[in-house]
């Protein structure tokens, strides 16, 4: 038998809390701040779990890099109909968009800098739908029989 376990995703930050505050109000998250002032969770419904860990030396990451190497970055999946909506909530919460040479055919990926200068992208999922909710807003629901992102 094997124990519980969970995989987060710590982010280093010259100021955790504010980090943790913009990615809780992307995600709708709630920020948890524990005995560590240094080290902030955001955690969520729909299993998201972070973390931001207060590193004193922070410099941003730089992306793209001029050898086009992959980093490891967030990719927040949407539904297609969704996507200009969570890029307005993004860069209204503090998101930059940054420029890649890579930009060809539909934008169906789109890349920002968190406040922090962390690379994430906003991507069109091939398993979430919209679904209208009473008040007319849309929302991403996974379609029932794929819920496999993989």
């Amino acid at each position: 038998m094997t124990t519980q376990k969970t995989s987060v995703l710590v982010l280093d930050a010259a100021e955790p809390m504010e980090l943790a505050e913009f990615y809780a109000g992307l995600f709708g998250a709630e920020v948890h701040v524990g005995s560590d002032p240094d080290f902030v969770e955001v955690v969520g419904h729909d299993g998201v779990h972070l973390a931001m860990r207060r590193d004193h030396g922070y410099a941003p990451p730089s992306w793209p890099r001029p050898e086009d190497s992959q980093q490891s970055h967030l990719r927040i999946l949407v539904a297609r109909d969704d996507l200009d909506e969570a890029e307005r909530e993004a860069v209204g919460l503090g998101a930059r968009p940054v420029d890649t040479n890579n930009r060809r055919g539909p934008h169906e990926e789109r890349i920002f800098a968190d406040p922090a200068g962390h690379s994430f992208s906003l991507a069109v999922s091939p398993v979430i739908e919209p679904r209208t909710t009473g008040q007319g807003r849309r929302h991403g629901v996974p379609v029932p029989g794929r819920e496999n992102f993989g």
